[in-house]
């Protein structure tokens, strides 16, 4: 198999805790959740058309936040970034990498509703990372599967 690009635009939200409503209903705290899980299951859509994967995976994500205006300079240098801007996104607001990579693989998962993986514990290897945008780049993700083969045979054969 091939590697599977899917390119998501929006905004990557973290998976957070789920709060009580009560009569045992459970509802996620963060409003952003469920608008970035479709995001990312209607590019599953358009971007892979193969079966649902039952085996292994490695996944990769970089996922792309839209820079604050504070990262640009003022007046005649508003489009400019000042030389302080960060590459690397490191607020609290925008999430930690696991959160980012649980409302993600959810998007993905046909148990969650995706279209791409049987199940995200099939997620055996990842590497991910959070970034600001660059020159021209939309807010998003860039995710990258591929099957671990070698690694679901040797598990059969334990």
């Amino acid at each position: 198999m091939a590697l599977i690009y899917i390119p998501v635009v929006g905004i990557p939200a973290p998976q957070g805790s789920k709060r009580h409503v009560g009569n045992g209903v459970m509802v996620e705290s963060s409003k952003r959740v469920k608008p970035w899980r479709q995001d990312v299951r209607e590019a599953a859509l358009k971007f892979y058309h193969g079966p649902i994967i039952e085996d292994a995976v490695d996944i990769t994500i970089v996922f792309i936040f839209p820079r604050p205006k504070s990262h640009y300079g003022t007046g005649k240098n508003a489009h400019r970034l000042k030389p302080s801007a960060p590459k690397y996104v490191t607020s609290v607001r925008n999430g930690d990498l696991e959160k980012l990579e649980r409302s993600t693989y959810d998007g993905l998962s046909q148990k969650a509703g995706g279209t791409v993986l049987q199940d995200d514990s099939l997620v055996a290897k990842n590497s991910n990372e959070k970034r600001y945008c660059k020159r021209g780049e939309h807010p998003g993700a860039y995710i990258y599967i591929k099957k671990l083969k070698n690694v679901q045979q040797h598990l059969r054969a334990l």
